[in-house]
């Protein structure tokens, strides 16, 4: 196991052993809580002896992104039982309802702008991130990317929401928003994990703050070509204390702004060719008049022509904002 994950999982185990020997101090402590002790004890002595994160029976490495979620878990998918992967299975899927109700409306569109996304899991959870709301008289847009995939990156998906819900109501300006937020993911994540993320503030006039905290480019749409819009900064959770400029600029009415994470860039065909930035601009300037419904049609009518029906290996999300009269 990778020496960061192990000294983070140590960490936490160390954190859920010092609570729980607080709760036996409590007179209203049940056998439960002794019993859990035990199992976060076995886990620190397993680590001890070199076989923490092997699994009982074949001896194999257990899933990393199982031993994120519980650091207690001591047998790999494949050798679970049957109770056990239906209660897993069980799981996963109040994992996924729970995601699913943090997604915005998707007939969200504010005064002033027509909006439309598509988030698409590879599996059951996704460590995709998308949020649109409106906060102190602008449109807030937030799209990014979680590294990793399954469980663990649907976990912190989740807490990067409630961290911008949470810092939207400070009506704080954007780059200490996004600074304050890296600043509380990056004490909450291991290291080796990290986020690309595009958060943004629309006004009615057109006016746009951008930052774009590593993450693939932004497309504005509009006027004779499609234009590209870099990183502002580093992904967050690389550096405690980094900084994120903020990039202003003005769209025009009928113009549109497309976001979207790897799960795009990344796809590949039958011949391993990847689908790229230059198809999805020129997509783009093809379509850049039409409204954001149309406008993902045809993005993914074209990545699945391109894909020819392979099954995806990685979340996909996409999200249009478009300024109307």
């Amino acid at each position: 196991m990778a020496t960061a994950q192990q000294a983070y999982l140590r960490t936490e185990l160390l954190r859920r052993h010092n609570r729980l020997e607080s709760a036996l101090r409590s007179t209203s402590a049940d056998a439960s809580i002794s019993m859990l002790l035990d199992e976060v004890d076995a886990a620190l002595a397993r680590m001890d002896t070199g076989v923490y994160g092997l699994c009982k029976t074949c001896h194999e490495p257990i899933e990393a992104e199982r031993l994120l979620a519980d650091p207690l878990v001591q047998f790999c998918l494949d050798d679970l039982t049957g109770e056990e992967r239906r209660a897993l299975e069980s799981d996963l899927k109040l994992a996924a309802r729970i995601q699913q109700a943090l997604l915005p409306a998707h007939d969200f569109s504010p005064a002033g702008w027509q909006i439309r996304y598509h988030y698409a899991p590879a599996g059951m959870v996704s460590g995709d991130y998308c949020d649109l709301f409106e906060s102190k008289g602008s449109l807030l847009f937030l799209l990014g990317d979680v590294s990793g995939k399954g469980v663990a990156a649907s976990m912190l998906m989740s807490h990067l929401h409630a961290t911008f819900r949470s810092l939207a109501d400070a009506d704080l300006p954007l780059d200490r928003m996004v600074e304050a937020a890296n600043r509380i993911f990056s004490e909450s994540t291991m290291a080796g994990q990290f986020a690309t993320l595009v958060v943004g503030r629309a006004w009615r006039d057109g006016s746009v703050e951008l930052v774009s905290a590593g993450h693939l480019p932004l497309l504005h749409l509009g006027g004779v070509d499609t234009r590209s819009q870099s990183a502002t900064g580093v992904p967050l959770g690389m550096f405690a204390n980094a900084s994120f400029p903020v990039d202003r600029f003005s769209i025009a009415v009928g113009d549109s702004l497309l976001i979207y994470t790897d799960g795009l860039t990344e796809s590949r065909n039958a011949a391993g060719e990847e689908y790229g930035l230059p198809r999805i601009k020129a997509l783009a300037n093809t379509h850049s008049k039409c409204p954001p419904s149309e406008l993902l049609t045809h993005c993914l009518s074209d990545l699945s022509s391109f894909t020819a029906g392979l099954k995806p290996t990685d979340d996909l999300t996409l999200l249009a904002v478009q300024r109307a009269a």
